[in-house]
């Protein structure tokens, strides 16, 4: 049995629009997610997440208070990753097209406005009620991994 895997993740809302985004390479998958990442030993959470959310978006980010904890796990090989969510806010910089994710990961990122969260597939299920939510801290059982579904061939 292997250890869950801890991330942290940002939720960042300007104008009443949530940053989300799109950590397949290559465009492979449609499915949106916070910014954030893997936890790296001999750092707080709060400065784990302010250096994922730069490399993902060239943002700076002041993080406020958790706001979720989700874990969701896959079966078939065991893994299994606990996911910490904190209310954020931009400090300094702009969402632009051509940043650079220094792992190539991320290729899109994006604001959305709760209706357009709907047009979307996004994880987790819970993360529109959280965002747009009241104060405190949720908790999401476990939840089955989604699989990356394949871009449609030809365009977008």
């Amino acid at each position: 049995m292997t250890t869950p895997r801890l991330a942290v993740r940002a939720l960042i809302m300007q104008d009443d629009r949530l940053l989300l985004v799109n950590a397949f390479p290559g465009d492979i998958d449609d499915l949106w997610c916070a910014p954030g990442g893997g936890v790296e030993k001999n750092a707080s959470l709060p400065a784990n997440l302010a250096r994922e959310v730069w490399e993902e978006t060239g943002l700076r980010i002041s993080v406020g208070a958790p706001c979720l904890v989700n874990e969701f796990h896959n079966p078939e090989d065991g893994f299994h990753q606990v996911d910490l969510y904190f209310r954020c806010r931009i400090m300094a910089g702009t969402l632009r097209d051509d940043w650079q994710d220094p792992e190539a990961i991320v290729n899109r990122r994006c604001f959305f406005d709760r209706a357009e969260m709907t047009g979307i597939r996004f994880k987790p299920d819970s993360l529109p009620d959280v965002a747009w939510g009241r104060d405190g801290v949720s908790y999401d059982p476990l939840e089955l991994l989604v699989k990356p579904r394949q871009a449609p061939k030809g365009g977008a």
